[in-house]
């Protein structure tokens, strides 16, 4: 029964898009991660020098806000799934279930 109710979804053309939908999501946004931090990682091995300029005349320097705004960066990405999560995928998972019982 369970493998009918599978077979059945995996047929709806709601779950394919849901699927797709998903999946261009999540690799976007993976790629938008990988080029922040491997983006900073670069810019701390080839310009050290640039991290390292004072801020004014105190003791900040530019890299202490860059490194905020990567770790920042994270926090809004996952805030940018669940906001679509929530109000995308999680009614078209309804009406997927709903459509298959």
């Amino acid at each position: 029964m369970a493998v009918q109710s599978y077979e059945i979804i995996q047929r709806n053309p709601k779950y394919r898009e849901l699927v797709h939908q998903r999946s261009v999501l999540g690799w976007t946004l993976s790629a938008i991660t990988l080029i922040i931090y491997f983006g900073f990682i670069l810019l701390i091995a080839y310009a050290p020098k640039f991290l390292g300029t004072p801020i004014g005349s105190g003791v900040i320097t530019i890299g202490i806000p860059i490194g905020v705004a990567v770790i920042v960066s994270a926090f809004v990405l996952v805030g940018i799934y669940v906001i679509r999560a929530n109000a995308t995928y999680d009614s078209l998972t309804r009406e997927i279930v709903e459509e298959s019982l």
